[in-house]
């Protein structure tokens, strides 16, 4: 499994379905998750977002395993290392990889301004920063690539090159 990290806006949801075209056009089985995605929701159960989220990343997986893929590529900001394992038990994982996305705050303030002018970008705006010193205490990638001034399918070329999914 490859995670793709990083704060808000530095490109982990761009990066996800680029890296997918680049290993369909090399024919190999693979699933791209937004793990975001599977958690929108507002339940009037007492069950917490983290939880929805990851069992519905359980149940893709099998499903995606079901038909064959083995690969799995998840987009997901990831702070601790308990989130961390939760996403690995959720995909029953043997091996994985953490990637940090990384663009500069300004880039990314710039990225969210723009991509995220709905109700709550007041509060996205102010957690940009927050996030990059979060994650640069949690240190949990395993190798970083940056996602500015370069091409998307640059970046998401050196994510997979740098995961060891295949060679140059």
């Amino acid at each position: 499994m490859l995670i793709s990290t990083g704060s808000m806006r530095a490109g982990k949801a761009a990066v996800l379905p680029e890296a997918s075209d680049i290993l369909a056009l090399r024919h190999m089985a693979r699933a791209a998750i937004d793990l975001d995605a599977l958690g929108l929701t507002h339940l009037p159960l007492s069950a917490s977002h983290d939880e929805v989220m990851y069992r519905n990343l359980q149940s893709v997986c099998k499903n995606y395993s079901s038909l064959g893929a083995r690969r799995f590529f998840v987009a997901r900001a990831t702070e601790d290392g308990i989130k961390l394992e939760l996403c690995r038990g959720a995909v029953s994982a043997t091996n994985t990889v953490v990637c940090r996305l990384a663009a500069g705050i300004e880039t990314m303030l710039q990225r969210v301004k723009m991509r995220a002018a709905g109700v709550r970008q007041r509060e996205y705006v102010a957690r940009v920063a927050e996030w990059n010193v979060t994650l640069d205490r949690a240190r949990l990638e395993d190798f970083a690539a940056a996602s500015e001034d370069r091409s998307l399918t640059e970046v998401a070329h050196k994510v997979l090159l740098e995961a060891g999914w295949f060679s140059n």
